[in-house]
């Protein structure tokens, strides 16, 4: 698109706004790239590099800095707060957002190369949010899911119980006993899960079991090629592999463990983590949501009002974790939210009309 050949000064005012944004921008990546290390703070020091050449780019159409200037954008303002006091895995799903809706494929003054610098930051911050979402993934969803499923399970079993008809105290009797329940199952099934992986990864480990004998091996003919081609390495290698190992024994007086020497021993520890930290971050995040839908039997409402809080406290918390998901997977966080609200109060309304069915029955 060919810019015009007299700006306005509705062009300028667009300038100007462009220059402000671009310059918070960079402040973002600097700030984020001072609580990162090594290559990712590189990486971020040259996408706000990027950003101050467009800044340049519109400094030169002005002529100069502006007497006065406007205030960048709320989203931009909003990721600039975010990044000086916040760790930088939720500042960066935004940042992707927020690159993601770059308006200078249409701004006829700005040039082809920062459209696409635009467009190549999505992608760069993408990679970066992918990182802090892959160290963060096994916690987050041990978290969301175990706060979910609190949240989503107790209010419907709070919602089935008090469309029945019973008493407040039998409601709240029965809310505490499914947190209680739904807890203790979650945390002993994720340490029965951790515990045999771990115990699965302990078994498949190599061992040390062969080496006292490697140097009694054919040199030419051992089979200790054959360990090596069970792990996918090509016949041909596999062989001369097995020889050096043999070899390297026999001269060293069998004192060269072939297993420990290729692969290296197995941290299960690090690969599945803890068994008891499982159970115990498994009963307090399922407890942790399952403990609201009870709050107002808790501090003494009953009947509708203590119905509508409890779908108040848990809509809004529903909505927290679907945007959280939304923000970190980089989706749309308001229709994550919906979703999760929409899962959440669809349950709710099964049990509670079963409730009322079968209130109805018994009565």
């Amino acid at each position: 698109m060919s810019a015009p050949t007299t700006p306005t000064a509705r062009d300028r005012r667009r300038w100007a706004q462009y220059l402000v944004n671009e310059r918070a921008e960079a402040r973002v990546y600097r700030d984020l790239a001072e609580r990162r290390e090594g290559e990712e703070r590189e990486i971020l020091r040259a996408l706000a590099d990027a950003e101050g050449r467009h800044e340049a780019h519109w400094l030169s159409l002005l002529g100069g800095e502006p007497a006065r200037l406007p205030r960048a954008d709320t989203g931009t303002r909003m990721l600039a707060w975010m990044a000086r006091r916040f760790g930088s895995i939720f500042v960066l799903a935004l940042a992707q957002n927020a690159e993601g809706r770059s308006p200078y494929d249409n701004e006829p003054f700005a040039s082809p190369a920062m459209a696409a610098d635009e467009k190549i930051h999505r992608e760069v911050v993408r990679g970066l949010a992918a990182r802090g979402r892959r160290r963060l993934s096994g916690t987050f969803r041990a978290a969301v899911f175990g706060a979910n499923d609190g949240l989503v399970s107790n209010l419907a079993l709070v919602m089935g119980i008090g469309a029945t008809g019973v008493s407040p105290q039998f409601v709240l009797f029965s809310g505490v006993a499914g947190l209680l329940a739904g807890a203790l199952s979650m945390g002993a099934g994720e340490f029965v899960s951790v515990r045999s992986q771990r115990e699965l990864l302990a078994a498949t480990e190599p061992s040390d079991y062969a080496d006292a004998n490697l140097p009694d091996l054919d040199l030419d003919a051992n089979e200790l090629a054959l360990v090596y081609r069970t792990r996918g390495i090509p016949a041909a290698e596999a062989l001369d592999r097995a020889r050096a190992v043999v070899e390297a024994a026999q001269a060293s007086d069998r004192s060269v463990p072939y297993v420990r020497a290729e692969t290296g021993p197995i941290d299960t520890h690090e690969v599945v983590g803890s068994d008891f930290g499982a159970a115990i971050s498994s009963f307090l995040f399922f407890a942790s949501g399952a403990i609201i839908p009870v709050v107002p039997w808790l501090i003494g409402l009953s009947g509708v009002s203590a119905v509508v809080l409890a779908l108040l406290l848990v809509g809004i918390a529903l909505m927290s974790t679907g945007a959280m998901v939304g923000l970190l997977s980089g989706g749309p966080p308001l229709r994550r939210a919906l979703r999760q609200l929409a899962i959440g109060f669809g349950a709710a309304a099964i049990t509670y009309l079963l409730g009322l069915v079968f209130g109805v029955s018994v009565g």
